[in-house]
């Protein structure tokens, strides 16, 4: 069994952050304490790029220092004196520092950048020799035959082997997609069991520069465009220095136009094409010779409501800037979420992980981390895809997160709301939808026949047929509508709609299950080793003791379909048979109906808190109990504790709260915040789909 993977890229920008990546994703989905370190790193120009990814996407818990071995400088000393085993000495010694505080360590070599490039395989193969590391190699396949990738392949592995390396197989990545098959055959002829080799062709997304990136690099000067824009995608870049209707001839999608500061005229042009509908939408506007806008001009546009698109300035010439902007070259960040999405979406595509796993062959955690718990969500989803249908197609949250779903082939996802404004809306935002569905609430082929639905159900409601119509073109009805006739397998709505509106077609035609008495809600709590469940927090402002043993059985279930034992707290101010009054006696009696009902299950109550949590307070308050000081499903007697703890400990101790999530309706529908940020959105639908497959 390994405690360390070696991954060295055979030539530069083989685009090993990407493997780097996937493999931490793995690694963090089955163990807690895992570090990402390098041998040698260039932080002239601040931390490096490449940990900073890992630490910042991971959340890892330790400063950049822990996480290298030297900079290029301290190695060229040791190189200039030709002290190669002093150099491999410190590098051994900064990462055993680290070795001792992880479970495992993944190790990322050089970059083929600095004074190494000469012998920089070779190098690598050293290191990982000196480290005890078994290595993959990436081979860089972009712009390369087949021939040349193969003889690439046989040139390492005969360097590794003379090195005497542990080889574990290769990643040959960005190679052309048609050349993908090819590539497989050959190395299924040369492989063997114990390798892992994958081929993994070139996305062309990954390579873009963002606004960001170019503005850094440049010391640019933003003077139009909030933050958001900043991490728009450069398909291109030309200069606009021409007349007006050549540069307007020219202007493509997320292009970025390099025009020196002095012509109004331009930017001016390059504006309206935001607000007509004839021309493509830029990603931005690059200013040269230190020229900005005048007075006059700067009032002109920055009166404009705002637009989609980032200006910046530089000081130098319009063809300096244009080489210069030639020459930057992409890095992945993790604040770039759509990128993140996409890798890792590339990634999984490519990669099985039983074989990368049955390879490294490291015994899983039985912890379970925030990162873990996103990853059974996108596992679990991916495994049987769901259909989820969300309301809001016009939000431009719900738009970012259809995207991250869409890339990571989690679910396939219906949009209610008019195509031509979403695509228009996407495109504005630079999101790619392909493969979205999309349905006009006042345009459908199936208002009929969900208006006929809807007023057969609710008829003796004093529903009529007109007001069928209308409430169809609602999109919380239409939405519940394709969940009830199985056009959809869930719904996520409430980005900009109240619970209330969420909810209540669900009530009215969904329906609770069959042996339930009430619709409630939890949160799936994550916090840094484990992930807890607290319900109801959101829907039931003062159950009954019927409800709130509803509430617990719910809660369990929704517990169990997400991997966690239920055993559950029936939370009041006393433990056991110390205290008196309505309060305790409604959880007491809540306790015995739950415990009656499901005598599977672990249930105690009632429970204070800290003897549920706390095994030092358990073994004084409860000593006998398979529940305190181990709870995992924590049951409150109404919506007034419940919420106030929720945000409380969310907010104090740093958890993930994830929900809320409804429990109790025949088909799963879950209302979101009307503050939740792109990744609550994201996680819901996921949950979502999960629920859906588990109502099969």
């Amino acid at each position: 069994m390994t405690k360390n993977l070696y991954i060295a890229a055979a030539e530069a920008y083989s685009g090993k952050s990407l493997i780097v990546l996937g493999i931490m994703n793995i690694l963090l989905r089955n163990l807690k304490r895992v570090g990402i370190f390098r041998p040698i790193v260039n932080i002239s120009q601040g931390n490096d790029p490449h940990i900073e990814l890992i630490r910042q996407h991971f959340k890892l818990p330790f400063e950049h220092r822990e996480l290298y071995g030297l900079n290029d400088e301290e190695a060229f000393d040791f190189i200039r004196k030709d002290d190669m085993d002093s150099l491999f000495s410190a590098i051994l010694n900064k990462y055993k520092q680290l070795e001792s505080k992880c479970d495992f360590v993944l190790i990322e070599g050089t970059d083929f950048t600095g004074s190494l490039r000469p012998f920089e395989f070779d190098f690598n193969a050293r290191v990982a020799n000196n480290l005890g590391s078994p290595i993959i190699i990436v081979i860089n396949g972009y712009a390369k035959s087949v021939e040349e990738i193969k003889r690439t392949i046989h040139l390492n592995k005969k360097i590794l082997a003379n090195e005497k390396c542990s080889y574990f197989g290769m990643f040959a990545n960005r190679v052309k997609f048609e050349d993908k098959p090819k590539i497989e055959n050959f190395i299924k002829l040369e492989h063997t069991d114990k390798e892992i080799n994958i081929v993994i062709p070139e996305l062309a997304l990954l390579q873009k520069l963002t606004i960001r990136q170019i503005s850094n690099a440049l010391k640019a000067t933003k003077i139009y465009g909030d933050d958001v824009v900043l991490d728009y995608d450069v398909d291109e870049y030309h200069i606009g220095a021409m007349s007006i209707e050549h540069v307007l001839e020219h202007t493509k999608a997320g292009a970025l136009v390099i025009t020196p500061g002095d012509r109004p005229d331009v930017i001016i042009s390059l504006f309206m094409t935001y607000i007509s509908e004839n021309f493509p939408k830029i990603a931005g506007i690059l200013l040269t010779g230190g020229y900005k806008p005048s007075k006059e001009i700067m009032n002109l546009i920055t009166g404009i409501k705002k637009l989609p698109i980032a200006v910046l300035q530089v000081a130098d010439d319009t063809y300096t800037t244009a080489l210069k902007v030639h020459n930057i070259k992409t890095v992945l960040k993790a604040s770039n979420e759509r990128k993140m999405a996409a890798a890792l979406g590339l990634f999984e595509s490519h990669v099985e992980e039983k074989e990368l796993t049955d390879l490294i062959s490291f015994t899983p955690s039985k912890v379970l981390t925030p990162i873990m718990f996103e990853y059974l969500l996108f596992e679990r989803a991916r495994a049987h895809h769901k259909h989820i249908v969300l309301p809001e197609g016009d939000d431009e949250r719900i738009l970012r997160a259809c995207e991250i779903l869409l890339k990571r082939k989690a679910v396939d996802i219906t949009l209610l709301g008019n195509e031509v404004e979403i695509y228009k809306k996407a495109e504005s935002l630079q999101l790619k939808l392909a493969g979205v569905n999309i349905i006009d609430p006042f345009d459908n082929d199936l208002i009929n026949d969900y208006s006929a639905t809807y007023y057969k159900l609710r008829k003796e409601k004093g529903i009529t047929k007109a007001m069928a119509v209308d409430l169809m073109q609602d999109v919380s009805y239409l939405g519940t509508m394709m969940v009830y006739k199985g056009h959809a397998d869930g719904m996520v709505s409430g980005a900009a709609h109240t619970t209330q509106h969420t909810i209540r077609p669900a009530f009215e035609f969904i329906k609770t299950k069959p042996g339930f008495s009430i619709v409630s809600s939890s949160f799936l709590m994550c916090f840094e080793d484990k992930v807890l469940l607290y319900g109801d927090c959101a829907l039931n402002t003062n159950p009954d003791a019927e409800q709130l043993a509803d509430i617990a059985i719910s809660t369990a279930d929704t517990a169990l379909m997400f991997g966690i034992e239920p055993r559950i707290a029936m939370l009041s101010y006393s433990t056991g048979k110390s205290g008196k009054g309505a309060d305790v006696d409604k959880v007491r009696q809540a306790t015995e109906i739950a415990q009656s009902r499901r005598p599977d299950l672990k249930i105690e109550g009632p429970i204070q808190y800290d003897a549920a949590i706390d095994p030092t307070v358990a073994i004084q308050k409860m000593p006998n109990s398979e529940v305190a000081g181990k709870a995992t499903v924590f049951i409150f007697p109404d919506l007034n504790t419940g919420n106030n703890t929720y945000k409380a400990v969310q907010r104090s101790a740093n958890a993930v709260a994830v929900g809320p999530v409804s429990q109790g309706l025949n088909k799963p529908i879950n209302d979101l915040s009307r503050g939740c940020t792109v990744k609550d959105i994201v996680n819901t639908v996921l949950i979502t789909a999960i629920q859906a497959q588990e109502n099969k």
